[in-house]
């Protein structure tokens, strides 16, 4: 049978209690919850306003502007810890055999900002003005 062995060369980390892995670590060994007052949207209606939500995540620090315009916040995420990861790994991968490079990416659930913003759109606007 044979051997295959996995080696983790680096990491980027995007959560409620820190973006980077000092920072998250930090806050980890301090005691610090990621749990506070809802900003990302209007919770008038809700009976919970709180959550972990990311609130120190700059995206331009990581992705050209552009790109974002076409990207969901978890995407952005994703993208983000992936160059985290790299730097931290000091990689160059024009140098390296990319086939033998992967990255696992944790996420509870993705793009439901994307879902709902294009719903509304299609309520308001009609299928022919949904992105796809």
């Amino acid at each position: 049978m044979a051997t295959h062995r996995v080696v983790i060369t680096g990491m980027g980390v995007i959560s409620p209690v820190g973006t980077g892995k000092g920072k998250f670590w930090n806050s980890l060994i301090d005691g610090i919850s990621g749990i506070d007052t809802i900003t990302r949207f209007n919770t008038e209606d809700f009976n919970t306003k709180i959550a972990g939500e990311v609130k120190d995540f700059n995206p331009e620090d990581f992705i050209d502007k552009k790109e974002l315009k076409r990207m969901d916040r978890f995407t952005q995420f994703a993208v983000a810890a992936t160059k985290m990861a790299i730097d931290d790994a000091n990689l160059s991968l024009d140098s390296l055999n990319r086939d033998y490079i992967g990255v696992i990416v944790g996420s509870g659930i993705g793009g439901s900002e994307t879902w709902e913003q294009q719903h509304n759109i299609l309520i308001e606007k009609g299928p022919k003005k949904v992105s796809p």
